[in-house]
């Protein structure tokens, strides 16, 4: 807990708050890993769009989400402090709207010529949504709770629920009797797939909703606790430009956006790969799966790595999975595929875990260089977030141009060798260089634990 009171507030928090707050942070995850993992796929091979236009859908779809960021950030620094604090409230508000637009992003319209406006505009509303729920983070911006390994593994725990749930109901979708030579668009087959996916969203709504709602009724927003009440907040455009030249944001956003990339892209194509390129398609689910508990299970693991070796060394450690793709990659065997899934898992919960405990140091760092201003925290996290889901977006929409140009036939059982190569570039090579060449970035990152210590103590001065 937060040591202490400010100006008379006390910002000591209890167990129930804290394991509140942790749960609170799961419907984007468990909503979010069953995007990632499931809905390239769905596009393709359940709604049939091509992937062209698929890569539109997921392209458009991340940069929207990605503008959405500032600009909601701008309109919650903007915000009045309520009596359920300033991003509370519109948390409230937009979560009926994200559940619906979530759940619709998985319905099969019963049109064919207009499936790609139905999918970019859901899509596109479910990024945009999602964004506030992302930010509240900034709820505890100064407190250390957002870094420990509670909070973190409930977000990865809700990444398994998300991922398990959709893979374990929709799996029926995807074996092989449903394939045919030239798939038709309407078919009963068809409609019992798309229903299969809506109970999914239906499920995973839910779970939203419950998140949303503990998280209102088990959490108070606290205010900057570093700054004082004669303080005002920085002006957006005046802060956005102060942070576009703070040395650490930059050079850990840069780092990040490269390595968030290359996951994303592991998940979007992995279960396409286990169903074209590895002929692992009744596998593809428990694969799944073992990614996600084994990040799950390994974030105390990484929690006393970060302590014992520091952040910045622990970052190496999602490179892991570089070498064990590169051989999946080669050798598409079921065990080796399970192994693979184990060490990935791993990677992907540094990747998970490193920015989010990493970025409030940027936070403490800036806020001593500008002691008398508040309100910041908005900026940078929305700001990262922008950066993140624009690298994503651009690397899907090639991903799935990249399947176009090779000529991937939605539906069918067997795709051209052209393909199959496409995706295992997807799979393997081009994730290695994006995290290679993301932590070489990292290795000029400024901040170590000694001066982050500094830090912290340069501030509980200021206090």
């Amino acid at each position: 807990p937060f040591p202490g009171s400010v100006q008379g507030q006390d910002y000591r928090l209890s167990v129930c708050s804290k394991l509140c707050y942790a749960i609170g942070g799961t419907p984007n995850q468990v909503a979010g890993s069953a995007t990632a993992f499931f809905l390239q796929i769905y596009l393709l091979d359940i709604a049939h769009i091509t992937p062209f236009h698929a890569s539109l859908v997921l392209f458009i779809g991340k940069a929207s989400g990605a503008v959405t960021d500032p600009v909601a950030g701008f309109f919650i620094s903007k915000s009045r402090w309520t009596k359920i604090g300033r991003l509370m409230p519109w948390m409230l508000a937009c979560t009926p709207f994200t559940v619906v637009s979530y759940f619709f992003m998985w319905y099969l319209p019963p049109f064919v010529s207009g499936r790609v406006a139905w999918y970019l505009t859901f899509y596109c509303l479910f990024q945009a949504l999602t964004t506030v729920s992302r930010l509240q983070a900034m709820m505890f911006s100064a407190c250390p709770f957002v870094l420990t390994s509670l909070g973190m593994t409930m977000e990865v725990l809700g990444t398994l629920i998300g991922a398990a749930v959709q893979g374990q109901i929709v799996a029926s979708a995807h074996v092989s009797h449903h394939c045919t030579v030239n798939p038709p668009v309407n078919t009963t087959d068809s409609w019992h797939d798309t229903s299969i996916y809506m109970i999914a969203a239906g499920v995973i709504g839910g779970v939203y909703l419950l998140g949303i709602l503990i998280l209102f009724l088990g959490v108070k927003e606290k205010d900057d606790p570093y700054a004082l009440n004669s303080d005002r907040a920085i002006p957006f455009c005046k802060g956005l430009g102060l942070t576009m030249k703070h040395g650490p944001y930059m050079k850990l956003t840069a780092s990040f956006l490269l390595i968030s990339t290359a996951v994303q892209l592991e998940q979007s194509n992995f279960v396409l790969f286990c169903t074209h390129a590895a002929d692992l398609r009744c596998h593809f689910q428990y694969l799944v799966v073992t990614i996600l508990v084994s990040s799950a299970v390994s974030i105390p693991f990484w929690q006393k790595i970060l302590q014992r070796f520091g952040k910045k060394c622990a970052a190496f450690g999602i490179a892991w999975m570089t070498p064990f793709a590169a051989m999946l990659v080669t050798i598409p065997n079921l065990i080796l595929a399970y192994l693979v899934a184990f060490v990935s898992g791993l990677s992907i919960a540094a990747s998970l875990l490193l920015p989010w405990s990493m970025l409030p140091d940027v936070v403490d760092n800036f806020r001593l260089q500008n002691p008398h201003g508040k309100g910041h925290e908005t900026i940078f996290y929305s700001s990262y977030v922008f950066f993140t889901k624009m690298s994503a977006g651009i690397g899907l929409g090639i991903s799935a141009a990249g399947l176009e140009f090779t000529g991937y036939k939605p539906g069918i059982c067997r795709q051209s060798s052209d393909v199959i190569l496409t995706l295992k570039i997807l799979i393997g090579a081009v994730p290695a260089i994006l995290i290679f060449v993301g932590l070489f970035i990292l290795l000029f990152y400024p901040i170590t634990e000694e001066s982050r210590r500094e830090t912290k103590l340069a501030l509980e001065v200021l206090r």
